[in-house]
């Protein structure tokens, strides 16, 4: 699931699922800060099981085959792996930046949400991020100048289907109702939605599964709010979705423009609970929590 998000120190160790990123473990946020501060602290617990790929324009084939040809390529060579390491491990996380639109170009224009570190955010107006690394290398393996476009979630796949945009690239997750809109890649990522609380919060600690997880959150009524980033795989799981396998909860869905947005309304006490990707979970949680 995500204009500016607090520039992240990503915790040393984050519990992660991950295919082509090679996985890492590391504990969630300190549950308490030493000045006694509530703070948000992540349940590593997987909720669900997903797969991010990137969105192609339908009505070009030609670069889908190019992309998915390039995936590949960058899996096979390690260079996913380095960069993934960039934002999970020891690595620097590198700027990229965009070019401006001109039709007269030759250019790749993409399509994102710059508030879902660490696959896109913004530090002033260079672009950071998994996804926007690989943006960046793709437009140069293709011979083109790299557009980077920054909407609301909402308008990513619409936008390539509106040919406004070449591809999405916005830690997407594969389902039935973005393939309307776009082309889905092979994926490069798998991915889960994890649930943040309030570190005073001890009601999740004694769970083990997402099951555990699963059944307490059924239990909860409409006087409790979960807060989402909108348009997100955590909208679907609170509100509930057919085609996404989502039952959906009894508590109360609010939608927000990105996952801090929620994450801080939370720790200020106008919604109970958080549940977004996890490494966002992570990302965010550790850059709220150190400002805290």
């Amino acid at each position: 699931m995500k204009k500016k998000l607090l520039s992240v120190v990503l915790a040393a160790a984050c519990v992660l699922s991950m295919a082509a990123c090679g996985g890492k473990s590391n504990d969630s946020a300190d549950d308490k800060k030493s000045d006694g501060a509530v703070t948000a602290k992540v349940i590593d617990i997987d909720l669900t099981d997903e797969e991010y790929a990137f969105g192609v324009d339908k009505n070009q084939p030609e670069l889908l085959e190019q992309t998915n040809a390039f995936i590949q390529k960058i899996k096979d060579d390690g260079t996913l792996d380095e960069i993934c390491d960039k934002y999970f491990g020891s690595g620097e996380p590198e700027g990229v930046e965009s070019a401006e639109l001109d039709s007269s170009k030759d250019q790749l224009v993409v399509a994102t949400n710059a508030a879902f570190e660490p696959f896109e955010y913004t530090k002033g107006d260079t672009y950071y991020g998994i996804d926007m690394e690989i943006a960046s290398l793709l437009a140069k393996e293709l011979g083109k100048e790299l557009v980077i476009q920054n909407m609301d979630f909402d308008a990513v796949c619409l936008s390539v289907s509106q040919q406004k945009c070449d591809i999405a690239m916005a830690g997407l997750t594969i389902n039935e109702e973005r393939q309307e809109y776009v082309t889905f890649t092979d994926s490069y990522y798998k991915a889960s939605q994890r649930l943040i609380v309030r570190s005073d919060d001890t009601a999740f600690d004694d769970c083990k599964t997402a099951d555990d997880v699963a059944a307490k959150l059924a239990e909860l009524d409409s006087s409790v709010s979960i807060g989402v980033q909108a348009g997100t795989t955590g909208q679907y799981y609170v509100e509930g979705d057919e085609d996404w396998g989502f039952d959906g909860l009894e508590a109360k869905c609010v939608t927000y423009k990105s996952g801090s947005l929620a994450v801080q309304d939370m720790l200020n006490g106008s919604i109970q609970y958080v549940i977004i990707d996890a490494a966002p979970a992570a990302a965010i949680s550790s850059a709220i929590n150190d400002v805290q």
